[in-house]
């Protein structure tokens, strides 16, 4: 059901949101960064490897979506579009740094923690064998993808963690479908050979 811009729970449709931030209602553009910074700050911590940088680099967005909200005429997805401008600007960021700087996996994660080909999980297991068992797994996976240029960093996380669909991720990094799926490719056989190379 859509909710119409008058009705007290407006915060639950994207739509009528965004016509309440353009309108500039503050309390509807707090309710949208209420919404998706915890899964933007995620994405961009798995791609930066650093948690100051990640939370600068969602919070610079969420500026910039302020800035341009005026401008957004739902071609895409709200949650599309402010993740564009979130993975230009931390690939932007990645691109001025020489190195990427190595994060820790002991992050706190969000209600949207999703593997990362099925490896990396927020699991709450209640054998410690096991628990430890996953960690160290997981770490082993966030190795090797820090081993990745950040192309194929992103479009993993992108697909992967942020399970966007072809199409979504194509709008996101404004690159051809055949390009997304040749780099995707591209980026799981690189993943997998770094992931062999950390086991041996």
């Amino acid at each position: 059901m859509v909710v119409s811009d008058n009705h007290p729970n407006y915060q639950f449709d994207d739509a009528a949101l965004v016509r309440q931030c353009q309108k500039g209602n503050a309390d509807a553009m707090g309710l949208l960064i209420t919404k998706y910074q915890d899964r933007l700050y995620n994405a961009i911590l798995k791609i930066c490897q650093n948690r100051d940088d990640a939370a600068e680099l969602t919070q610079e967005t969420f500026v910039k979506v302020l800035e341009k909200i005026g401008s957004f005429r739902s071609q895409s997805g709200i949650y599309t579009w402010l993740f564009r401008i979130g993975m230009n600007l931390t690939i932007n960021f990645c691109n001025r740094r020489f190195k990427v700087v190595s994060g820790s996996l002991d992050q706190p994660q969000d209600a949207y923690g999703r593997s990362l080909a099925g490896q990396v999980k927020d699991t709450r297991h209640p054998d410690p064998c096991q628990t430890a068992q996953n960690r160290e797994t997981a770490q082993i996976v966030m190795a090797a993808l820090e081993r990745l240029d950040d192309d194929h960093r992103v479009i993993l996380v992108l697909r992967e963690i942020e399970q966007m669909s072809y199409e979504q991720i194509a709008e996101t990094l404004g690159i051809e479908l055949g390009t997304v799926k040749s780099r995707l490719s591209r980026a799981r056989v690189a993943l997998g050979e770094f992931l062999e190379a950390i086991r041996i």
